[in-house]
């Protein structure tokens, strides 16, 4: 039987999957691509049902586009809480639970007697649904690739706009035979498949190994195999800032001075271990100090603009196009096409992404001020032959934005906090994805004119390309620092070997 300061040394190393970039990683981007398909190509084909909605309940164009935002804005809020549920639980379980919520969510909006009724269930409850699918997800698509990310994730989107082209004349198709309210039971049902697509998600597998301090030292490993609480544990940041004071030819044990410490006050290292545990297992469901990275906290504000400008065009498009006296299966098949263009942009820009040509955050930059500028130009096409041609600039630069504008998140905070990540940047942005509808919506009502709206959408974006700008000048400063500081540590090495080289001369 082992002694007790034997137990006391051993610890459990976790390895870290490797990255499949492929394998079953595949059905991983099979099933995120399904669960874009069925929440936001949902919302892009909801402009559909908002032509009916509006006339059926009589009400304004801001009233009717509060339905679309509030299930943008909650998909946005709950993913931090569909990040730390999936952290406790498993990826699968969330998935599977928010498919039901938003099934129940869009069947129970069918039988709404007004707009508040179609906010709460269409609107939040369908949005809750969306939040609890969506974000793990997409997680695991970050987690099962790497090298392949950038067209893993352009992939997975395009189901988004697939789908989209797919159900815009299914839904107008279902409305004239069965009524919007019949059209939404059905895709109440619809919704039921993104059960089948939580069923899919398998989580990688890590490997433990229970090793002792005493044999780690001797084989070389890294303390950074072992989880964080046990680095806590072992060294707290008292005892980091000792070995920094002593590191200057202290021949002291850091571990004799840590025992030494905890002998002379084993109360206050005792709280100590308890805050670090408790702070430690938060860490471990939602990483709270990702407010305090700077590029993070930018890029979320990116977040904020482009989330105004993202949804307001596909919302408004058809309505846009019937006030130009359309008819109604030309203006949904605007749709369709700005689809299949959005299409071939995520696939086309994903892949250019994936050959690292450049910087991701300036193709990012460039994609997102052509989008600004395509949606400016959108008052000026009136005719179909003018809206076709919008809808498919519109489409294909849409696409190559939202192909590559996730993949910039793990390379600004790492892959290992990319699950917080992505739950903090939807909750930040969710204020632009609320307020984004409503707004153009207002001057629409306002304007007696659709076209203002997407003038309001452009302006955010190019507003939103600033952000973009600023976080490519910090990357650039950050490296230059790094640059500097690699050059330094050279020249230090090479005053060192000339001192030694003169020491035998010497002699």
């Amino acid at each position: 039987m082992d002694s007790p300061a034997k137990t006391r040394n051993r610890r459990v190393a976790v390895y870290p999957a490797s990255v499949p970039d492929g394998g079953y990683g595949w059905f991983i981007l099979l099933s995120c691509f399904n669960v874009f398909g069925l929440t936001f190509g949902v919302i892009k084909a909801f402009g559909v049902f908002y032509v009916e909605i509006h006339q059926y309940f009589e009400t304004t164009a801001a009233g009717t586009s509060w339905i679309t935002s509030i299930a943008v804005a909650t998909i946005h809020v709950v993913a931090p809480i569909a990040s730390a549920l999936s952290a406790r639980y498993s990826h699968r379980s969330v998935v599977i639970m928010g498919a039901l919520i938003c099934s129940v969510g869009v069947v129970l909006g069918a039988f709404a007697r007004n707009l508040i009724e179609l906010y709460l269930t269409v609107g939040f409850l369908n949005g809750f649904g969306y939040a609890l699918t969506w974000t793990p997800t997409v997680t695991m698509v970050g987690m099962y690739f790497e090298r392949r990310r950038p067209l893993a994730n352009a992939l997975a989107s395009s189901g988004e706009c697939i789908l989209t082209f797919v159900l815009t004349p299914l839904f107008q198709f279902l409305i004239d035979s069965f009524s919007w309210r019949g059209a939404m039971l059905i895709l109440g049902g619809l919704q039921l498949n993104l059960c089948v697509c939580g069923m899919l998600l398998r989580p990688l597998k890590t490997t433990r190994e229970v090793i002792s301090e005493v044999k780690a030292e001797e084989e070389g490993l890294s303390l950074q195999l072992l989880p964080k609480e046990d680095l806590d544990e072992i060294k707290p940041s008292f005892q980091v800032d000792k070995e920094l004071n002593t590191s200057g030819g202290c021949d002291q044990d850091p571990m004799e001075t840590f025992h030494e410490d905890h002998e002379e006050n084993p109360n206050l290292t005792k709280d100590y271990t308890r805050r670090t545990k408790l702070r430690t297992k938060i860490l471990q469901y939602v990483d709270y100090t990702l407010i305090t990275n700077a590029p993070f906290m930018v890029y979320s504000m990116f977040g904020v603009f482009a989330a105004l400008g993202f949804f307001a065009p596909s919302l408004f498009l058809v309505p846009y196009a019937r006030s130009k006296g359309i008819e109604e299966y030309q203006a949904a098949a605007l749709m369709s096409i700005s689809a299949v263009l959005d299409l071939f942009g995520r696939v086309f820009f994903g892949w250019v992404a994936n050959l690292r040509l450049v910087e991701t955050v300036q193709q990012l930059t460039a994609t997102v001020i052509l989008l600004g500028t395509v949606l400016l130009l959108c008052p000026l096409a009136s005719s179909f032959s003018e809206l076709v041609a919008f809808s498919a600039a519109h489409g294909l630069v849409y696409g190559a934005t939202v192909a590559i504008h996730i993949t910039v998140l793990p390379e600004i905070v790492g892959v290992e906090r990319f699950g917080s990540a992505l739950g903090f940047f939807m909750l930040i942005r969710s204020s632009g994805g609320l307020l984004g509808p409503p707004i153009a919506g207002f001057f629409i009502d306002k304007m007696d004119n659709y076209g203002t709206g997407f003038l309001m959408s452009g302006v955010a974006l190019i507003v939103s390309a600033l952000f973009l700008l600023i976080l490519h000048q910090m990357n650039r400063r950050s490296q230059d620092t790094v640059t500097k500081g690699h050059g330094m540590e050279m020249v230090k090495v090479e005053r060192r070997l000339r001192v030694e080289e003169k020491e035998p001369d010497m002699t």
